[in-house]
């Protein structure tokens, strides 16, 4: 039997960081030496790796697989090194077309940041090409690379190798196996009757999507995310009103911030300027201070929107702290910046926690919005407030700004809407699939995204994320156990959820309790009762909280 040949190319060019790769290359050998199959497979190795290097490599070995260690730079292309030994990228479309000119090659490895670009162009000729779809630790890049070749000594598939590179970085304890990704041509081609039965037919491996982790904010041009009409087009129109004031309030892992960003951007393209601040970012002594708090409001906007600062000069007078903020606004931004402002503030429950700042802070901000129907000069602020928390505040009805100007509540997504995301992940669900999947998340967009992720990415089956969900080894541990501390601080809404919980149908809980609840994201109203907003939350918190009627 001729042995296949693995073709483990290193490159580590002096001008990028330090990589292991020697170890790499030492433990791929040392796995395979003693692995069973040792004798079907030849190890050759190449260092300090140029293009016409990797060219001249597969005229001359013809290897079955091949290995790249190195570092990857995402649409750049992969580093190689020219003939200083510094860094040369070579291209997702030039590697491809080297590629598709060697028929001996079936599996191909880059074990490098950001390579999933380039597997999915070379998956268009080999059969299985294996990438990272972010950056990935030298630690973790080893672990996998030696778990992935002692599947392959040991007889596997590379679909089964693969999962035990996979294995080898979470044995390891290291949270990044999610990842590698593997293209399959395989896996476009497979009919109905091959896929297993408890997992959808849903792989679509060589598919050009570049995913996302599904976290935090979306990107501007995802193709995950989902308008929830009319709240897009509603938020477009308002913010280019005149002293226009946006409130977006939502339980966490909504899309609040994916929304604002949204509504800044189409701002933007309307002609004004526009500044996000994250209050989540200010530091607890800033925000144990209203002086310094509103200092830092002002020095922010005024860098964001790359003016000299001024802070200090305008912050001179005595009539109070508000009242300078005020003046630096309506003196020095405003005027110095020809178009509209539009300000996002992201994340004001920040805020909610310090009442000696809250009351004369969101009082000041009614009263922006206030003198703009009065004041030229204030007609050119648009505020958008983003939050998640109620407004538990004392404030008075005439100073505060969360009774005032547009309310935007942002829903779950409907039926409409999840069947758009399930299309988008390339998923092709059988109805009573899609029904077990919307029962366990509902309309959840950071839930429904991470479920569609795995499943797509083929990380998990439908039976096996719809088992493991509800349990402390689940797919949604952290998001679950957040809440349940959030819980576990009120006992008077531990106990009121206990009460949702015990039961499969709607019930009727006291009316600040349920208030709270849903705006936390935990229940749903039916009529003036309350149920949990999905089936995960009562598996999880069943077990968790146990029975009470």
């Amino acid at each position: 039997m001729v042995a296949t040949r693995i073709l483990v190319l290193a490159a580590n060019p002096s001008d990028t960081a330090k990589l292991h790769l020697s170890r790499e290359v030492r433990e791929i050998q040392d796995g395979l030496a003693l692995s069973a199959g040792r004798d079907q497979f030849e190890v050759i190795s190449q260092w300090a790796v140029r293009p016409e290097d990797l060219r001249r490599a597969l005229l001359k070995y013809k290897p079955g697989i091949v290995h790249f260690s190195g570092h990857g730079m995402g649409d750049q292309g992969l580093v190689f090194e020219n003939d200083l030994g510094q860094s040369k990228f070579v291209s997702a479309s030039t590697l491809a077309k080297l590629f598709k000119l060697c028929p001996s090659v079936q599996c191909v490895l880059l074990n490098a940041c950001y390579s999933e670009m380039q597997a999915v162009a070379i998956a268009q000729h080999i059969q299985y090409v294996i990438g990272m779809n972010k950056d990935i630790g030298d630690r973790a890049a080893i672990q996998f690379a030696v778990g992935f070749y002692d599947g392959i000594g040991d007889g596997r598939s590379v679909e089964e190798a693969f999962e035990f590179g996979l294995v080898s970085i979470d044995l390891d304890g290291l949270p990044e196996s999610a990842t590698p990704v593997l293209k399959s041509q395989r896996s476009e081609t497979k009919t109905e009757a091959e896929v297993p039965p408890d997992r959808p037919n849903d792989l679509p491996s060589t598919s050009s999507i570049l995913w996302e982790e599904p976290e935090g904010l979306v990107p501007l041009d995802s193709l995950f995310y989902i308008e929830r009409l009319p709240v897009e087009p509603d938020c477009y129109d308002a913010v280019i009103k005149p002293y226009s004031l946006i409130r977006v309030k939502a339980p966490r892992q909504m899309g609040k911030t994916s929304l604002l960003v949204r509504i800044l951007h189409h701002a933007e393209s309307q002609g004004y300027a526009t500044v996000q601040l994250n209050l989540q970012t200010v530091e607890s002594q800033i925000l144990n201070d209203l002086n310094e708090f509103l200092q830092w409001v002002c020095a922010s906007v005024t860098e964001e929107l790359d003016l000299p600062d001024a802070v200090a000069e305008h912050w001179t007078e005595t009539r109070g702290v508000v009242r300078r903020c005020q003046r630096y606004f309506e003196r020095y931004l405003l005027p110095n910046i020809k178009k509209p402002l539009v300000l996002g503030l992201d994340e004001v429950d920040q805020v909610f926690e310090h009442p000696e700042i809250a009351t004369d802070f969101f009082g000041m901000l009614r009263d922006w919005h206030e003198a703009g129907k009065t004041e030229s000069i204030w007609r050119k602020l648009h505020l958008v407030i983003v939050h998640s928390k109620e407004v538990y505040v004392p404030l008075s009805i005439n100073r505060s700004p969360f009774n005032v100007g547009i309310p935007v509540e942002l829903r779950t997504l409907n039926m409409t809407e999840i069947e758009e995301l399930i299309h988008r992940h390339e998923l092709n669900l059988s109805e009573p699939q899609k029904q077990q999947l919307i029962n366990l998340v509902g309309g959840h967009p950071y839930l429904l995204r991470s479920a569609l992720y795995q499943l797509a990415r083929g990380r998990t089956t439908l039976l096996k994320l719809l088992a493991e969900a509800p349990t402390e080894a689940g797919l949604f541990n952290d998001h679950l156990r957040r809440h349940l501390l959030n819980l576990e601080a009120d006992e008077n809404l531990l106990n009121a959820f206990r009460q949702v919980i015990s039961t499969n149908h709607p019930v009727q809980i006291g009316s600040t309790e349920a208030f709270k609840l849903s705006s936390m994201g935990l229940v749903k109203y039916q009529g003036n009762e309350v149920l949990p907003l999905c089936d995960l939350y009562r598996q999880y918190f069943q077990k968790r909280l146990g029975r009470r009627a």
